[in-house]
């Protein structure tokens, strides 16, 4: 009866929104911010994000939001098209590449001490997808991107996916040399001395916005820079920063702080604009993350007592890992929708979602209608805005990669389902076979305690909907590597801190605390 209701009421609420006003739709991806970084959750002494704040109490705080993948380019793929990086192929951090690859492929050869060929990612995000700007512009709605891209280069630059307007016009992964001006963009000068771009995507942004016709709907993609490394920041902001650093909080960083809060200043100067326009009622905000924080770069800094010290930018405590690792860390990130009307202020939800859900919710919310034959991974999620339940039966993260970052994992897939996650590790176990990570997060969000020798039946029922959807996304999958020695073959690395912080290329040894099993 109460999901008959629920169904009733989303009826009515798209039956009424196909003859009102259209509704506006300000996007806003945060980059590698972590599950932590914020003080939604209360955790963080050291952040400080008031305008989230303020912008959860307008809507609603989601605990259990994932990205599609626990780095950058793949998950802005699967928030524009709705699907997985399995189904894309977009599977690494590679827009920025130099070489144009349309198809993802299995490589070809790999170090003897892998036991798995990883696959290679594709480059650009296809012109042929349907995406999120593409939907809305031919719905008549004005489209602007500003901010990050990392999906390709022209001819597969936003304005080729649906938006008119793109600023600064830049395929980098992070911003170009610095935050603080000058920077290195082409065609793209600060207006004053010191100027951080972040400050001016939103003054841009907001110059947009006041530059539409009285009564346009708009999509808004704000794609924020912040907080990707380079590492720099107000210098003022910094100096705030160390004065309040307790080195034994895991969350340590002067400049990372610093970071954050221009970020979070950009949030309330949108904000603030679609207020002063009027539109307050009228629009519907996004903030997400693209991935984890970054537990793997090191960051100078200084304590209150001028102390010089090297830490990571951030860290994901509770959760384990961070950025590039397939843990909780990597993937789960804050997460909070606006929708007047329909999301209660100031509500929170434990459900599960991932970045390919934003796709059919928007659109199909919206009455803006996409390809009927078009496949799509992601859930629309408008029965959890109005406080119910979803009906899913578990998300996908797949990462047939294995960079060298701290509790690393070779090539692998997970599937979530309620409380329960299940990794695979692509033929990493005895004669070929998969190896595998069982997890209950409830019990145990830090993922330390591997209970897949005590459930074989759920691993094998998990693996099954890995294997199901492996078969229907027709994901390109690793494969045994034929070069395989295993006197070189190193299995107690596994979900362990490989070498120490990077920081301008030297590496700076690091304590790590020993974990109970893998």
């Amino acid at each position: 009866m109460k999901k008959y209701i629920m169904g009733l009421l989303i009826s009515g609420w798209v039956a009424s929104m196909s003859s009102a006003a259209p509704m506006n739709v300000v996007f806003i991806l945060a980059d590698d911010l972590g599950w932590s970084d914020t003080t939604l959750d209360g955790n963080s002494t050291l952040y400080e994000t008031p305008n989230l704040e303020r912008l959860a109490k307008r809507g609603m705080l989601f605990t259990r939001a994932y990205a599609a993948s626990p780095l950058c380019s793949p998950t802005r793929s699967s928030i524009l098209t709705g699907q997985t990086p399995a189904r894309t192929g977009f599977t690494a951090p590679n827009g920025h590449s130099g070489q144009e690859i349309l198809h993802a492929t299995v490589q070809e050869k790999s170090g003897a001490g892998n036991k798995a060929l990883q696959t290679e990612s594709i480059t650009r995000l296809d012109t042929k997808y349907p995406t999120l700007g593409k939907m809305f512009k031919q719905a008549g709605y004005a489209t602007a991107h500003f901010g990050k891209w990392h999906l390709g280069p022209e001819p597969y630059s936003p304005l080729e996916h649906g938006f008119d307007v793109d600023i600064p016009h830049f395929n980098g992964p992070g911003p170009a040399d610095s935050y603080v001006a000058p920077w290195k963009y082409k065609d793209f000068t600060e207006n004053k001395p010191k100027e951080h771009i972040e400050d001016r995507m939103a003054e841009e942004a907001v110059k947009w916005l006041k530059s539409l016709p009285k009564g346009q709907p708009f999509f808004m993609n704000y794609w924020m820079f912040s907080v990707h490394a380079p590492f720099d920041a107000k210098e003022e902001l910094i100096e705030k920063y160390s004065k309040k650093i307790n080195m034994d909080d895991p969350q340590h960083s002067p400049t990372y702080a610093a970071m954050i809060e221009s970020m979070d200043d950009a949030v309330g100067t949108l904000m603030d604009a679609v207020d002063q326009a009027g539109l307050t009622d009228r629009t519907i905000f996004v903030f997400t993350s693209d991935n984890g924080g970054n537990m793997y770069n090191g960051v100078p800094g200084k304590d209150r007592n001028g102390k010089e010290f090297i830490s990571t930018a951030t860290s994901n405590t509770p959760l384990r890992g961070g950025k590039a690792t397939m843990y909780e860390g990597g993937t789960r990130v804050p997460t909070i929708i606006v929708w007047p009307n329909v999301v209660q202020p100031g509500s929170r939800s434990d459900e599960v979602i991932q970045s390919t859900d934003f796709y059919p919710t928007l659109l199909g919310n919206l009455a803006i209608a996409y390809p009927k034959d078009y496949p799509l991974d992601g859930l629309d999620i408008m029965p959890a805005l109005h406080g119910g339940s979803l009906d899913r039966k578990g998300i996908f993260t797949f990462f047939p990669h294995n960079p060298p970052v701290p509790d690393w994992l070779p090539p692998a897939m997970t599937v979530t389902v309620g409380d329960w996650k299940l990794i695979r590790l692509f033929y990493q176990g005895e004669n070929g076979a998969h190896d595998y990570r069982l997890y209950n997060l409830k019990d145990d969000i830090g993922e330390l305690n591997n209970l897949s020798a005590y459930y074989p039946e759920r691993v094998q029922q998990m693996d099954k909907l890995i294997e199901d959807y492996i078969v229907v996304a027709k994901a390109v999958v690793p494969q045994p590597n034929p070069d395989f020695d295993p006197a070189q073959y190193h299995p107690e690395r596994i979900g362990n801190q490989p070498g120490g912080l990077k920081v301008g290329g030297e590496a700076k040894k690091k304590s790590v605390k020993k974990k109970s099993t893998n």
